[in-house]
């Protein structure tokens, strides 16, 4: 049937004909062509307003009432009223209140049919219920439920086995309290069971490893309930798979893990088993499978200083660095992420070698990207850059001061908060140096956009983000503490109206910028 394919035109039911015909689809006694109509609803239905007109023109009434039909009618219309609800919660709470919550009771009962078909297409509608107006399934009770009916339906050695982690995954997706109920009902053990057995079937692989990523997302206890049951080889492994899908889906687990704290402190990570299969795939032909890679390498080089040196030494500064330069501005952007993320709290000889392989002048053009969000990780690496013992801020002079030019001209026509807030951070570091370092920020400060243009630390003041707020009063704050030239630059600011502008932020509704107001004042107040 055309309308069961992908590539089928969409139908538009926008169209008054067309919603008339799709009716009339639904109104017939053959259950070949009333399939067809619910076919069409589940290819098509897309957009708020599509599911909205779907059930003014009473669709959904005829849909709940051919749930009670032959098995193929019936199928279809659970997908059908799926694709309805999806991610609305005004047309779901209708369908739910639709004949006092008949069509949620039919839909529920067909959760335990004979047809295994049938039950995991009634569990993906609850789902979808559940992400909308999860109220109705709570007071049912049925989370635990369909948990339980989706890890049964993992047994299915056909294609509802392979679709039944994808649901699974889907109800758990950042859950905390479900991801708790999947690891009582033995979830990890059982998707290990099935990883363990060997998986001729890439989309079940990618389906399995995708519903230990959503489960490992937010507890330790099933993170560490994963590794322990020894599947962590395995996930590995897939990071090599012929799939591009089920590579993807390895990063992704792969990065769930990797957020923990023990495990990394432990360097679990860093072995070469993981490190030298993630790099590789920063050359994949397909860049979800990068982005995925990055993904998970930001990761697992994050803090832990005694561990980086196992990245460095298997070239992942090189290939970061040649990453930050690919095409694709996305690709550039979690590149740039993953090597700030190296960078935090690291010592001088890793700080060196990420800057010498990146060079200052590359770094300075990421600065000036076209795109936002690679200028905001670009400036986020400065930041971490500069952190820490003088050596540090000596980085943003290499190469006659190239990456602070960069910085003060980037951050006077910052197109937005996330921008300013870490390239000023970055200039706070800088600022908390010696008296060379701190008239270098006084000049960038003053000095980019010309005589008449106000210093752009004087519209970061008047931001309504509380974070770049509380980020300029801490550069102020580095600047103002005592030291031999203080005086002269209190003198500057003052003239500037930016010490006006200070004390009128006395009582700033947000408490860090409040408290950092008040400090930067009183250390003012006594020079004079």
């Amino acid at each position: 049937m055309i309308y069961q394919s992908k590539l089928a035109p969409k139908y538009d039911f926008l169209d008054h004909q067309n919603l008339e015909f799709l009716l009339s689809l639904l109104n017939s006694k053959n259950e070949n062509v009333t399939g067809l109509g619910a076919s069409i609803i589940t290819h098509s239905c897309r957009t708020s307003t599509e599911q909205w007109a779907l059930y003014e023109a009473g669709v959904v009434q005829k849909l709940v009432g051919l749930i009670g039909g032959l098995v193929s009618q019936r199928d279809a219309s659970l997908e059908s009223l799926t694709a309805i609800i999806k991610n609305n919660h005004e047309v779901t709470s209708k369908i739910l209140e639709f004949e006092n919550g008949r069509a949620l009771n039919l839909i529920n009962k067909f959760t335990a049919d004979k047809s295994s078909r049938t039950r995991l297409l009634a569990c993906a509608c609850l789902i979808a219920v559940r992400k909308t107006s999860s109220c109705y399934v709570e007071d049912m009770g049925l989370e635990i439920k369909l948990i339980h009916h989706l890890l049964e339906l993992l047994e299915d050695a056909g294609q509802v086995g392979d679709e039944a982690s994808f649901a699974l995954s889907s109800l758990i997706e950042e859950k905390e309290d479900l991801q708790k109920l999947a690891l009582e009902a033995n979830a990890i053990d059982k998707l290990c069971i099935h990883l363990q057995n060997g998986l001729s079937c890439p989309k079940r692989l990618q389906g399995i490893l995708l519903a230990l990523a959503n489960i490992c997302s937010k507890l330790e206890i099933c993170r560490s309930k994963l590794l322990a049951l020894q599947a962590f080889n395995l996930v590995s492994d897939a990071l090599k798979h012929d799939c591009t899908d089920v590579r993807v889906a390895a990063c992704i687990c792969l990065r769930s893990l990797s957020r923990s704290v023990k495990n990394l402190s432990a360097g679990y990570f860093m072995n070469e088993t993981v490190i030298i299969p993630l790099l590789q795939l920063l050359h994949d032909p397909s860049i979800s499978v990068q982005l995925a890679a990055l993904g998970a390498i930001s990761n697992i080089v994050v803090d832990f200083t005694k561990c980086k040196s196992n990245f460095i030494h298997c070239g992942g500064v090189k290939q970061l660095v040649e990453s930050s330069m690919a095409m694709d501005p996305v690709v550039r952007s979690h590149s740039l992420w993953a090597l700030k993320n190296l960078t935090f709290l690291a010592d001088s000889k890793c700080k060196e070698v990420v800057l010498s392989e990146l060079t200052a002048s590359s770094l300075a053009s990421l600065i000036r990207d076209p795109e936002s969000a690679v200028q905001e990780q670009a400036l986020a690496l400065v930041r971490n850059l500069v952190d820490g013992c003088v050596q540090s801020i000596d980085y943003a002079f290499a190469e006659n001061g190239i990456i602070l030019n960069a910085m003060g001209r980037q951050l006077q026509y910052a197109s937005k908060a996330e921008i300013g807030i870490q390239g000023m951070y970055a200039l706070c570091n800088i600022a908390s140096g010696s008296e060379v370092h701190k008239d270098a920020v006084m000049e960038q400060l003053f000095h980019n956009g010309g005589m008449n243009t106000q210093p752009f630390i004087m519209r970061f003041l008047h931001s309504n983000d509380n974070q770049l707020r509380t980020a300029s009063v801490w550069v102020l704050l580095n600047l103002t503490t005592l030291s031999p030239g203080v005086a002269g630059r209190v003198v500057k600011l003052r003239s500037a109206g930016i010490i006006s502008q200070l004390k009128s932020m006395v009582n700033d509704p947000c408490l860090d910028v409040k408290l950092r107001v008040r400090t930067t004042l009183k250390s003012m107040h006594e020079l004079w």
